[in-house]
């Protein structure tokens, strides 16, 4: 089974301990703007599952019926121990070669693009490793690794990870050499020419000393977040798609057929002759780098806080916990995707009220549906409230928006 949906409040409270040390040690690593647009990347990448795409599931279903090795005993203690083991082999694979390969880099990117370094982090998920990522996996199934156990192993996996997002970590000594750890895991986070590309391991950080991929954290070059060629937004629409845009600009300019259809499997550096316009390489600089952080109001991270909260909340109830029909799913994965889109406008400090109107009305008319169907009567009033508490929040932005417009035309 699936644990993450379960380890979710665990989650958000360990962030919420992670702020308040960090308020009282004066070493703060939280922006407000950008651990939430990770929250929000992180509620996102359930909206595959509203849409009901799986082939990855479809073809582990096939390979386990009819091609697989017998069976391993799902009730064995070394079943589970060896699959855990196996199953952060191939994710090590899967993730280094999601840092070295263009079409596997575009999936990956959203997790690396926080110039942060928080718990919050750990949260930013891509939302489209549904394309690819099953791929990797395929020879755990042919080994005879049971569906229930590769699930579970998985999600253990995946929670273990969460930890290791922390500047408050210190070295761990010894049990560096076996684990990853925070402290190495920030190495494979930093865009540093002496960190980049390193530390791949989920939860054992072996496999990076056995393959030569492993860098320790140098006490006298601190950790650059980020990506080279930063994206400057919060759009997470953009974060998702964004190499995949820059792959489709390359494949349309370039002119050799070979190099077309290169583009997809390339190391994520290398640029086709003909579009290097599009995609400039960017030359790392420590000293110049700055964070993106606009000069969002105060009032537009609250109401990103509370959009926060909703998405959560209908990501939860409607695709963890509950079973929606196709239709029903693309309405959620609609309203959760106008949400994010519409608050990164407010985070970006660009104009919002028109696009973000528009989405009230889109749950205007669900609540009007909603009157028809005695099904739905329960989410009347909480829909209500809703829309109701997004139109007061309109006049705080858009008076937040007025002031710093005038602020700016003073300061000019």
């Amino acid at each position: 089974m699936d644990y993450v949906p379960y380890a979710v409040p665990f989650f958000l409270l360990a962030i919420l301990v992670e702020l308040s040390y960090g308020w009282l040690k004066n070493k703060n690593t939280y922006r407000a703007n950008d651990a939430l647009s990770s929250m929000f990347m992180g509620a996102l990448r359930s909206t595959s599952a509203a849409l009901k795409i799986g082939l990855g599931g479809f073809v582990y279903f096939t390979i386990e019926t009819h091609f697989s090795l017998p069976r391993w005993d799902s009730t064995s203690f070394l079943t589970w121990i060896i699959a855990f083991v196996v199953y952060d082999f191939f994710y090590y694979w899967f993730h280094r070669i999601s840092h070295e390969r263009q079409i596997f880099w575009a999936s990956h990117v959203a997790h690396h693009q926080s110039e942060d370094y928080n718990l919050s982090t750990a949260l930013r998920q891509t939302g489209t490793g549904f394309f690819l990522t099953w791929v990797f996996y395929i020879p755990l199934f042919l080994i005879g690794v049971p569906s229930y156990v590769f699930v579970s192993v998985a999600s253990i996996n995946l929670i273990y990870q969460f930890w290791v997002h922390t500047e408050h970590v210190p070295k761990l000594g010894w049990f560096e050499l076996f684990f990853v750890s925070p402290s190495n895991h920030r190495v494979h986070h930093a865009q540093n020419d002496e960190y980049i590309d390193k530390n791949y391991g989920g939860v054992f950080i072996i496999w990076d000393r056995l393959f030569g991929t492993y860098k320790e954290e140098a006490e006298n070059l601190p950790c650059i977040y980020g990506i080279r060629g930063p994206l400057r937004t919060f759009n997470p629409i953009w974060a998702n798609f964004h190499i995949y845009a820059k792959m489709l600009r390359e494949i349309f300019h370039t002119k050799k057929l070979k190099d077309k259809l290169f583009v997809l499997i390339a190391p994520t550096r290398w640029i086709p002759k003909g579009s290097e316009h599009l995609s400039p390489k960017v030359e790392f600089c420590e000293d110049n780098f700055n964070k993106y952080n606009p000069n969002s109001s105060f009032a537009s991270k609250v109401y990103a806080f509370y959009q926060l909260i909703f998405v959560s909340l209908i990501s939860t109830l409607f695709i963890e916990l509950g079973e929606t029909s196709l239709f029903e799913g693309i309405l959620v994965a609609l309203g959760l995707v106008s949400t994010a889109y519409c608050v990164s406008l407010w985070l970006d400090c660009k104009k919002a009220l028109l696009l973000d109107s528009c989405r009230v009305a889109f749950f205007t008319l669900l609540l009007v549906f909603s009157f028809f169907f005695p099904e739905l009567n329960g989410f009347i009033l909480p829909l209500t409230a809703y829309i109701l508490i997004n139109f007061l929040f309109f006049f705080f932005l858009q008076n937040s928006l007025y002031r710093n417009s005038l602020l700016t035309q003073k300061a000019s």
